[in-house]
């Protein structure tokens, strides 16, 4: 194992560790049209900037995504996202080659495409169900997955989104992907209940309110709030505005057992965990 392998071995393992600290995935969209910051880090200039001031505020992993999931965004064909994405994998790993890059597809092909190019971490916004073969090429990969709830796909996500039981439905959801997996003798799981992913502001809120429910799943569970709409309506303000209101949440999603945040603002997530772990050791 090169020291390399061994490093990322290293912070796998931390991922996965109950014992340490919560974690930070910083967001880099490089797409034309995510909900926040698209059409900002579509060259290399850019992006490599953006990774390196994460670096400096101490983001965990970067987590990568060429496909805009904002609801009701235009589909991209698997091709546009893989060439949007390979050029900036070689780069990203070129200039950083020690960061842990995390790579968000709900498509198995571009997944293999990714760890071809150094990605260490695949996140599936679809958990497996928008491409039945994300699964199983995930225990070929072997390499850790991050299992989200979605209701629908991006395009049809938040027409009203209803559930009997939020809660229990989602729950039951992670329950038949990891004992497919378990049985497969496949473990580098992580959980994310998919905020804002088919789901109304109300669901949300109750998913929070709830979130060490999941906890009963002995896996680490990632939290993606990161300035969304629940916030900006409740608050009646602007994306851009809504930094605050993201504290406020991943504080509490911290407190009910949250693992990892996945943000847009690198900086002001790790005050935050720095923050509540001195509650918690009060």
């Amino acid at each position: 194992m090169s020291a390399q392998d061994t490093f990322f071995y290293e912070k796998n393992l931390e991922i996965f560790s109950h014992n340490t600290e919560p974690i930070v995935f910083g967001i880099l969209n490089i797409t034309p049209d995510s909900f926040f910051d698209g059409g900002k880090y579509i060259n290399e200039k850019a992006w490599l900037k953006r990774v390196e001031q994460m670096i400096i505020e101490g983001v965990d992993v970067i987590d990568v995504g060429a496909y805009s999931t904002r609801p009701g965004a235009l589909d991209v064909k698997e091709e546009e996202e893989v060439a949007r994405l390979i050029p900036v994998l070689k780069s990203i790993r070129k200039e950083f080659k020690n960061v842990v890059i995390s790579v968000d597809t709900f498509r198995s092909n571009v997944a293999v495409a990714s760890v071809n190019e150094g990605a260490n971490i695949i996140n599936d916004i679809g958990g497996g169900t928008l491409d039945d073969k994300m699964f199983d090429t995930i225990i070929k990969l072997n390499v850790p997955y991050i299992l989200m709830h979605i209701q629908g796909s991006p395009q049809t996500m938040q027409v009203n989104p209803s559930y009997n039981d939020v809660m229990k439905e989602i729950f039951s959801f992670f329950q038949k992907g990891v004992a497919y997996f378990n049985a497969q003798g496949f473990n580098k799981i992580i959980i994310d209940p998919g905020f804002g992913f088919g789901k109304s502001i109300d669901d949300n809120f109750k998913i929070l309110s709830n979130l060490n429910y999941f906890s009963n799943l002995n896996l680490p569970i990632m939290v993606g709030l990161s300035r969304k709409s629940m916030i900006s309506k409740i608050l009646d303000v602007k994306k851009e505005d809504a930094l605050i209101g993201t504290i406020i949440l991943n504080s509490i999603a911290l407190m009910k057992g949250a693992k990892i945040l996945r943000v847009h603002d690198v900086k002001e997530a790790k005050q935050t965990i720095k923050l509540v772990r001195k509650l918690n050791m009060s």
